[in-house]
């Protein structure tokens, strides 16, 4: 039949299966719609110029995949279930008098100053590459077979040396367990603690967004636990019940502050006499530009802190690489969660890691990275100086963001609204903190300095300047 207008390409081969894609297309384009009847198979091999077995085989193929129905006396015919695409053909436009009016589109982002992103644009392709090669050429063939669920022991191995040399972990092979990203290995730990009796964990405040709802779907209280200068209020944690909590000691986030001395041994002291655990977000303590970044907490007291860590700041979130050190019997448990769920990480990123890091690659990355973070973010804290003096850059010079409270009656809201009209992509702080805090917290941005250079930069804060401007003279 012609007017199926099914086309063949001879010299590619495989005619049946080209048949076959032809109906299925129709079908999804609406051309076909159900109850069609189709000519015979040997009619449509006449048609086509094929064998008559070509045209039954991409019969039988549609018939097993749904698309055909053949009945004895009735044919072969487009099956009741078959439905076209429901964006094949556009629905109708409205006459102007129905149609709504349609919003103005959104303005482009020119200046991406949202926290949390590293510059992916630095991710070191050619190293990863030959750190993959290296790998892969070393590789027996018996690691391609399911991974131990705990992750690779070479990657586990080589993590924690370097952890315990660079972040003063108290860290071994057996300690440490391969996820997902800190976010996957944080969910695991939330079940765990649901399971043994926890109903609480007390968070820091503010604290990211982004993270809020993850802890609140794990169907644990969350409580809230005030951050001021010296970093969390560890006589406000002992208020809440929780013997539980999860502190980013080396860099809080969003303020930026460093746990003090003093609350460090607070909060041991407290974890001690509660009999609980302080799960530690480590999540961009190698960026560190002032000296060197405090030890973790976990080599404190290896026996009650988790350590949670990933590339996702370093490298690049795609990889999906993170890890937990935790004490033998936690990481027993993570790694029996992950026989029962996914039975492990996938095994070729995490050996590149161990070649990246064993070859040395890491660390020259982290000084490049280091070198460019601080050169970028000293010409943002610049370019707001001259451009919003009466802002004031909070926390310690670290990590890709700044937290950046705006000068006194400026409406945060309002102020986020004009810079994105201006093309600057920024995070208001309010957000971040708690509902009874946030009306008491001054108005304040997060920035993130990471994927713009200098020059980038110093144009994001005089666009900023001028937002904040326009607010105060309207």
């Amino acid at each position: 039949m012609t007017d199926l207008h099914l086309s063949l390409d001879r010299s590619a081969g495989r005619l049946a299966a080209q048949i076959a894609a032809g109906f299925r297309a129709a079908v999804r384009s609406g051309r076909l719609t159900a109850g069609t009847r189709l000519p015979s198979s040997r009619d449509l091999a006449r048609d086509l110029d094929v064998s008559r077995g070509v045209v039954v085989t991409a019969y039988e193929q549609l018939t097993a995949e749904g698309f055909l129905i053949a009945r004895r006396g009735d044919g072969t015919r487009i099956a009741p279930l078959a439905r076209p695409d429901e964006d094949a053909a556009p629905p109708a436009r409205p006459p102007a008098a129905a149609r709504p009016v349609e919003p103005a589109p959104e303005p482009a982002v020119r200046y991406d100053l949202w926290p949390g992103r590293p510059d992916l644009s630095a991710f070191p392709r050619e190293r990863w590459i030959a750190a993959a090669r290296a790998a892969l050429r070393t590789l027996p063939h018996d690691a391609l077979t399911y991974p131990d669920p705990a992750g690779v022991p070479d990657l586990r191995a080589e993590l924690a040396s370097y952890l315990g040399r660079v972040r003063a972990a108290h860290a071994d092979a057996g300690r440490v367990v391969i996820m997902n990203g800190v976010a996957h290995g944080l969910s695991a730990l939330l079940g765990m603690l649901r399971a043994g009796g926890h109903t609480a964990l007390a968070v820091e405040d503010p604290t990211s967004d982004r993270q809020l709802p993850m802890l609140e779907a794990a169907g644990i209280r969350v409580a809230r636990v005030p951050v001021d200068g010296e970093g969390l209020d560890v006589e406000a944690l002992g208020r809440t019940g929780a013997r539980a909590v999860l502190v980013t000691p080396a860099h809080q986030y969003p303020t930026g502050v460093v746990l003090s001395p003093a609350r460090r041994a607070e909060l041991i002291a407290w974890v001690r006499e509660v009999d609980g655990l302080i799960l530690e977000d480590d999540y961009d303590a190698e960026f560190r530009y002032d000296r060197d970044p405090v030890g973790c907490l976990q080599g404190v007291d290896p026996d009650r802190v988790v350590l949670l860590g990933s590339v996702s700041k370093s490298l690049a979130p795609a990889l999906r690489l993170g890890w937990v050190v935790a004490p033998p019997s936690i990481a027993g448990r993570l790694r029996e969660h992950r026989v029962n769920t996914d039975l492990g990480a996938p095994v070729l990123e995490q050996f590149a890691l161990t070649e990246f890091l064993s070859g040395g690659g890491y660390d020259r990355h982290l000084r490049t990275m280091r070198r460019r973070y601080r050169t970028r973010s000293d010409a943002l804290v610049g370019a707001l100086a001259e451009n919003l003096p009466g802002a004031v850059v909070r926390g310690v010079s670290a990590g890709i963001h700044l937290y950046v409270e705006l000068p006194d009656g400026c409406d945060e809201d309002a102020v986020v609204a004009r810079a994105a009209r201006a093309g600057v992509s920024v995070a208001g702080a309010r957000q971040m903190w708690s509902r009874g805090r946030a009306a008491d917290a001054p108005p304040a941005l997060v920035l993130g300095y990471a994927r713009l250079s200098e020059p980038r930069l110093v144009k994001a804060a005089q666009l900023l300047g001028q937002a904040v401007t326009d607010g105060v003279e309207g």
